[in-house]
């Protein structure tokens, strides 16, 4: 399987700026960011390809920039202009080149991020 630990989250008044670190056991084909806030369903934040390709939600682009380490294996996500909407549980994600264990993806424990003032 693919073990991440994710890192970074906390509180930031709005405006402020977080990044956050997702670290993978191993070399994932894609990895990138969900979300789930409070009530609501689990969201994309954004992605990104081993190659660097990144894809974002409408409402985080222009503010947050994802990408990985020249190993492949650690994805972040620096979020900046921060608002409270932004508030909510961040997963790190990951999919394998080929499924494992039957599995062809695997998602970290979660982090908080709360924007309020």
């Amino acid at each position: 399987q693919i073990r991440l630990l994710e890192s970074g989250g906390g509180l930031v008044q709005p405006g402020g700026s977080l990044r956050l670190v997702c670290e993978a056991s191993q070399i994932p084909l894609n990895m990138g960011w969900y979300r789930q806030a409070p009530g609501k369903q689990r969201e994309l934040v954004a992605t990104v390809t081993v190659g660097g390709t990144t894809d974002y939600a409408d409402s985080v682009k222009g503010r947050f920039a994802i990408s990985r380490s020249v190993a492949k294996t650690t994805v972040y996500l620096q979020m900046n202009t921060l608002k409270p909407e932004d508030t909510a549980v961040y997963y790190c994600y990951a999919q394998p080149y080929l499924p494992i264990g039957g599995r062809s993806e695997f998602w970290g424990q979660g982090t908080q991020v709360a924007v309020s003032s």
